[in-house]
């Protein structure tokens, strides 16, 4: 009886959230009861590591150029098609567009 009555999750990753801050709770509360495992322990000392927040800003500096590469490509296959198309309707002004073109 005492689990508490939530309403089930919407979706898988509504879950998964769930149980993450449930799981996070727990341990918060066994680190302060000081009845936490090594394992819980550590976990937590190696977040406050200078190596891993230099990791952490490593990774999301390059999900920053992953993003801008992205936007590279997407901008420059934009600017491929608006060339394409102004290359066919300066074909279609100058009367050698493919609509004026028989052969």
């Amino acid at each position: 009886d005492s689990i508490k009555k939530i309403r089930p999750a919407l979706s898988q990753e509504a879950r998964e959230n769930r149980m993450i801050n449930e799981a996070m709770d727990l341990v918060e509360r066994r680190i302060l009861e000081g009845t936490a495992s090594s394992q819980e322990t550590t976990h937590f000392l190696k977040l406050g590591t200078v190596k891993y927040k230099e990791e952490l800003a490593k990774l999301r500096a390059e999900n920053e150029l992953l993003k801008a590469k992205t936007e590279a490509v997407i901008s420059q296959k934009k600017t491929e098609e608006m060339f394409a198309e102004a290359i066919a309707a300066f074909k279609d002004y100058s009367g050698h567009g493919s609509d004026h073109d028989d052969r």
